[in-house]
């Protein structure tokens, strides 16, 4: 049985959690840097950065998708076609990059204007972006890379690969953005050069090293592309990208009506959104632990046969109950500091009494959220993909999207629109558990 103790599982899931939290970390100094410089420039940053994340985030399924099968066949022994998996991953992340920049250079006045509706604001965003974009291609580098990294249970190189890059950003963005200690002053366009600097060294480090292993593998297809492995990685991706897409139109729907009830019904709703989106990260880093334990017990099946099932299984139980134990503990600190916590973001009264709705709501949801990030890993780790991607979709149309539109209509406020986070996050958990005792989610053939 692949070990699956909770000393294995924090590890794999404090390595995950670091790259995930690095680039928000970065983004928090970033915007630090850059708000010195004057309101104009911050707000071109905060644009520019959002489509930017728009449009790189779309293609986490680099990470996910290449986690998934590469953790099969590192399970089933086969460690030369799990670093396979890492070199068409690669591939993919070089072309879509590539093409995400030139539509980007081309197309990214056009978006920014229309974002912003002030030519100023959006011609400074624009500078920004067209430098920053061309970073794309290594931030997708990095995504392939701790995807393969993950399924083969590395958990050292990609904090070190990931922290690197973001270290050399985050010394490089004050030296260029207020031209400090004899570099030249280039403002606003200083942040985007830093950024991209940073994600090219990151980028080519996770490169340099699936090459490596692919040679001391001694794989036996080269290092070019191989379109069956390529359009089956794809096929997975396809269903993660409108998976993802299915949170966006959730939250954006949220923060749609949330402006309309008023100012401080939006500024409490952003605010423990962004709490959540913290949170979430936390939980993430066990559903990736899960989602390459899973993978790695089930590609054993090839040896030991149905006992790489039961043993899928059991992983899969131990993850959950961890995740659980964290969020039921999060969700006590959340509710024992309810008067307390929500000082740190603000101490306008209007909005402190407005965040006291989702705050409770957030309580609520931690412990179904536990449940549900973990048999997401799970069932990402068997490659169940498609199952994720229709009842993502399912879960939004049926539960969050009428609650939220019907809140706007009869005005129930942030009541409304977190009953729909609320619904949302049940019926997955609903779905999610229907799966998991059906068993078919270990049955799926992850096929070149």
């Amino acid at each position: 049985m692949v070990a699956a103790s909770p000393g294995r599982v924090l590890r794999l899931a404090g390595s995950a959690l670091v790259v995930l939290v690095a680039e928000p970390l970065y983004l928090l100094l970033d915007l630090a840097v850059v708000g010195r410089l004057g309101a104009a420039d911050l707000a071109a940053l905060t644009v520019g950065a959002l489509v930017l994340s728009v449009v790189s985030t779309q293609l986490t399924f680099l990470s996910y998708g290449t986690t998934a099968r590469s953790a099969r066949k590192f399970g089933a022994g086969d460690r030369a076609g799990a670093v396979a998996e890492g070199v068409q991953a690669s591939w993919i992340a070089v072309g879509v990059g590539l093409l995400i920049v030139v539509v980007m250079q081309l197309a990214g006045p056009a978006v920014l204007s229309a974002l912003t509706g002030d030519d100023a604001l959006a011609r400074s965003a624009t500078g920004w972006l067209r430098i920053a974009v061309c970073g794309v291609p290594f931030i997708l580098l990095s995504m392939a890379g701790n995807g393969w990294m993950r399924g083969v249970q590395d958990t050292r190189r990609p904090i070190v690969f990931v922290s690197a890059g973001f270290a050399i950003s985050a010394v490089l963005c004050p030296l260029l953005v207020h031209g400090l200690a004899g570099a030249p002053r280039l403002g606003l366009p200083g942040s985007g050069w830093a950024n991209l600097i940073g994600q090219g060294i990151a980028g080519i480090a996770f490169v340099a090293r699936v090459i490596r292993e692919n040679a001391v593998a001694g794989g036996t297809s080269s290092i070019r592309p191989h379109r069956p492995m390529i359009i089956a990685q794809l096929r997975l991706g396809r269903d993660l990208i409108v998976r993802s897409l299915s949170f966006q139109v959730c939250f954006l729907s949220a923060a749609a009506v949330a402006s309309r009830v008023g100012v401080a019904a939006v500024a409490a709703h952003q605010t423990v959104l962004q709490v959540w989106n913290f949170l979430s990260l936390v939980l993430d880093s066990l559903a990736i632990a899960a989602q390459s334990l899973v993978g790695a017990a089930l590609g054993a099946r090839v040896r030991i046969g149905d006992q790489a099932a039961r043993d899928a299984t059991s992983i899969a139980m131990r993850v959950t109950r961890l995740s659980v134990a964290l969020a039921v503990g999060l969700a006590v600190v959340l509710a024992a500091g309810h008067t307390v916590l929500p000082r740190i973001f603000t101490a306008d009264n209007a909005v402190l009494d407005a965040i006291a709705v989702p705050w409770w709501f957030l309580v609520v949801m931690l412990p179904l959220a536990g449940v549900v990030f973990a048999l997401d890993g799970v069932l990402l780790g068997g490659g169940d993909a498609a199952y994720l991607r229709t009842t993502t979709l399912g879960a939004a149309l049926i539960g969050f999207l009428p609650l939220i539109w019907l809140s706007l209509i009869f005005s129930w406020g942030l009541v409304g629109i977190w009953s729909g986070l609320t619904a949302f996050m049940a019926l997955r958990l609903i779905a999610l558990v229907a799966r998991m005792r059906s068993g078919r989610w270990a049955t799926i053939d992850l096929k070149t």
